[in-house]
């Protein structure tokens, strides 16, 4: 028996070290497969269950015009929140929180009644009602500041600007552009929770990328000029009846766009209610014929390849001329017999015209066309900008080449437009326009600056000097037709256009729906600004001439009063503690009506000046201005730098440029 129970003890021992043995490497199994193997899917699910994770709308940098005024920039707002976990009355809470929102209840109620720990409720409510939400003192409910775009003078460049959606991305205009530069990386806020998930404590998450700081957008756009820009063209298009309008305001020289605007305007910061073509940016969007703003750059190409010359008369065949199966008219019924090609521009014949287009020949015309800008995109910073339609020209037909030659069956955009005149303005060359000057970082140090950039040379300085002493005559003369755009005192280039917009219903051009314009630049002899202003279908006073014109003049008018037109390439430096962005002329001839006063003991340069500018520098510098002449100021005596002494007396010539 003694035997049987030590048998029996030591296959009792046996098995239980088998046992032990079966589980301990059972244990140490399941212990490698969660330590190793299941490590990271475990970590995950704590992390889901210990944490919650909420994305934070990332900050945008501010957009600034060419003087430091703040066009866009980010404030933060209180958006609602809801943790349903700790909401107890899910009903009585969404009845609150509703009435101070202005919520749908059940939609409210239906959010804070989820599965889940965390539920947007309102985003980026007013100050008001964010106030009302913290009385209230709701447990479950609470407030998260986050960034909100917005635009301090409303509608003012809108159209430019853009706006951004409610994630802070930019959807439209240069907030959509730049949205790369703009826009920094987002970041996270976890909640950290205990085993019945309440919240102990927030802290930020690492991202995996690294972070990328936003960076400020600076623009070529005056916003005083911008702002007298859409006054004029909402007074034009209201008073016309017109459908909208488009006006630009250009540095010739150096292509940097001073104002651009288009009407109707909306305003960014509530974009609520509107469709798509209420923000459409139509100044490089929209294509349209140009009408007779298209015959300078034909003219043009005409005395370029000597074909014609400003005296050659040609017979207008007094009013009508049939160009194979079509007969092509004068403009409002107009008879011409002889013309000087300087009176075919004056008087905008369209017969005149298509001779002249005919002995310049199709292949030589097409050739300048290209060259001005047309048929391709400007390359402008804003979104959606159009190529126009240029046809080649192996294409064209008698008709197609005589119908161009007056601005009918080519399609341009503004942009196109006044880059090209801008081109006749700056000695024949053609500059690219730009509306950005520059990136800065968050403390105003430039990052990138945008220069002055040449395409080419179109046409010789000699031509554009001849081209623009004509477009002088057309404003200057009693009987040109763009004389309600002349300026006192000032020499003004331009050209009017009145282009018949197409009927594709009945696929003729309308004789009732219109697109009337004007372009020019000013001074003639020294152009600082190009202006270009289009109603479209204006209901009364449809000529070019007559409602775009007057426009041209006030804006002209308002830019000379106002400001000091000397408008030049400038550097951007370090912001000053007032936060503006400081602009410093780079060859010190941006003369600004806070910096009159030179050195006490050298004469000023007047030279480039109005009379009415040259007055009050010489006022700020205690200096006797004797003045001959009118228009600009071309040479003075004493000579600028030269020492002033006890008689301070300057004599200033101005000419109008005629």
């Amino acid at each position: 028996m003694a035997a049987d129970a030590r048998k029996w003890l030591k296959v009792r021992i046996i098995s239980m070290m088998v046992v032990f043995m079966v589980l301990f490497v059972a244990l140490i199994s399941r212990a490698f497969q969660l330590q190793i193997l299941s490590s990271q899917s475990l970590k995950t699910m704590a992390q889901r269950q210990h944490t919650a994770s909420l994305t934070m709308q990332p900050d945008r940098g501010i957009i600034y015009d060419r003087n430091g005024e703040k066009l866009a920039i980010t404030v933060l707002a209180d958006s609602v929140c809801s943790d349903p976990s700790r909401i107890t009355n899910a009903a009585a809470v969404s009845a609150k929180v509703a009435q101070i929102l202005n919520l749908d209840r059940k939609s409210v109620h239906q959010k804070i009644s989820a599965p889940r720990n965390f539920s947007w409720l309102a985003r980026r409510i007013s100050p008001e009602q964010a106030d009302q939400i913290r009385q209230a003192d709701i447990e479950g409910i609470f407030l998260i500041k986050e960034p909100k775009r917005f635009y301090p003078n409303g509608p003012l460049g809108a159209h430019l600007l853009g706006f951004v959606g409610a994630d802070n991305s930019g959807l439209e205009g240069l907030e959509y552009k730049y949205e790369d530069v703009l826009k920094e990386n987002a970041q996270s806020l976890a909640w950290v929770r205990d085993a019945k998930g309440k919240k102990l404590f927030l802290r930020a998450e690492q991202t995996e990328t690294q972070n990328k700081e936003s960076l400020n957008l600076v623009l070529t756009i005056d916003n005083r000029i911008q702002y007298l820009v859409e006054t004029h063209l909402k007074e034009a298009v209201e008073a016309r009846g017109a459908k909208g309008g488009i006006a630009i305001v250009m540095n010739p020289k150096t292509g940097e766009i001073l104002a651009l605007a288009n009407e109707k305007a909306f305003n960014p910061n509530d974009i609520s209610g509107l469709s798509p073509n209420s923000w459409r940016n139509r100044a490089v969007t929209d294509a349209f014929d140009p009408g007779s703003t298209f015959k300078p750059f034909l003219v043009a190409a005409a005395l370029e390849e000597k074909v014609v010359r400003e005296s050659d008369r040609i017979f207008c065949e007094d009013g009508s001329l049939t160009v194979a199966d079509r007969t092509i008219r004068e403009a409002n019924h107009k008879r011409h017999g002889y013309l000087s090609v300087k009176d075919i521009l004056k008087y905008s014949s369209n017969i005149g015209s298509v001779k002249i287009a005919q002995k310049l020949g199709k292949e030589k015309y097409f050739r300048y066309i290209e060259n001005f800008g047309f048929g391709a995109r400007t390359g402008i910073e804003l979104p959606g900008e159009a190529a126009g339609i240029l046809r080649p020209a192996q294409n064209w037909t008698s008709v197609d080449t005589a119908a161009i030659a007056f601005g009918q069956g080519i399609s341009v955009t503004a942009i196109q437009l006044i880059a090209a005149m801008s081109a006749i303005a700056n000695n024949g060359v053609l500059m690219k326009p730009y509306i950005v000057r520059g990136l800065t970082d968050k403390e105003n140090n430039p990052v990138k600056m945008n220069e002055p950039e040449i395409v080419r040379q179109v046409i010789s300085p000699e031509t554009a000097r001849r081209m623009t002493r004509m477009l002088t005559q057309v404003v200057a003369a009693e009987d040109g037709t763009g004389k309600n755009a002349y300026i006192a005192n000032v020499a003004v280039a331009g050209k009017t256009g009145t282009a018949q917009k197409f009927d594709f219903a009945r696929n003729v051009y309308s004789s009732d729906r219109v697109r009337t314009s004007f372009i020019g630049f000013f001074p003639a002899d020294n152009p600082q600004v190009s202006i270009l202003v289009i109603l479209d279908e204006p209901q009364t006073d449809k000529w070019g001439g007559v409602a775009a014109a007057p426009v041209f003049k006030n804006i002209g008018e308002q830019i000379l009063n106002c400001f000091e037109t000397n408008i030049s390439r400038t550097q951007i430096v370090k912001a000053d503690v007032s936060d503006r962005v400081n602009l410093i002329s780079a060859q010190n001839d941006h003369i600004r009506s806070s910096s009159f006063a030179a050195d006490d003991s050298e004469m000023p340069d007047f030279t480039g000046l109005t009379i009415r500018q040259a007055l009050r520098k010489a006022k700020a510098n205690s200096i006797d201005l004797k003045v001959s002449g009118s228009g600009w100021a071309i040479r003075q005596y004493p000579q600028a730098g030269a020492p002033l002494g006890s008689a301070r007396v300057c004599k200033v010539f101005f000419e109008s440029g005629y």
